[in-house]
């Protein structure tokens, strides 16, 4: 396992990489010291200049082996996060009637809380059913830049 710090717009992220594939994000409110990587591997050098390119708008759809792990259905719900188009949000209730529950509604947002991947998984898109912004482990200030980023080079 390596961890690499990177900075961005955002902030400092973290890239956690392990067997060759993108396992977390880690914003720098949540510091797993005992993992950090100085050096970037191939791979999270590759996810840095994808972030760097969405930062920028230029990218739409990040392209990275990705290997979350959860039970079947919060993998379920992050494969429903994954094809929300960019520039685009869904409410917790499009995405329990997505994933063929429209009562799921709390499962839905404790899965979306608990997406390992964010940014590469877009659980930023993902608003309350009135149109607010609710719920983002990086904080809904962050979560506001995300969809920001998004509306501006849709």
């Amino acid at each position: 396992m390596a961890l690499y710090f990177c900075q961005t717009p955002l902030g400092c992220i973290g890239i956690e990489e392990e067997n060759n594939a993108i396992i977390a994000v880690v914003f720098n409110n949540e510091p797993r010291p005992e993992l950090i990587n100085t050096k970037p591997t191939a791979l999270t050098q590759e996810a840095i200049l994808q972030l760097n390119a969405y930062f920028a708008g230029t990218l739409k759809i990040f392209s990275l082996p990705l290997a979350p792990a959860g039970t079947v259905f919060q993998k379920k719900i992050w494969q429903l996060l994954s094809i929300i188009p960019y520039g685009e949000t869904f409410s917790y209730k499009d995405l329990a009637i997505a994933a063929g529950n429209v009562k799921a509604v709390r499962a839905v947002g404790q899965a979306n809380n608990k997406n390992p991947i964010p940014i590469f998984i877009p659980c930023h898109r993902v608003i309350g059913s009135n149109g607010k912004l609710v719920g983002y482990r990086g904080g809904l200030a962050m979560k506001a830049q995300l969809l920001a980023i998004e509306q501006h080079s849709a």
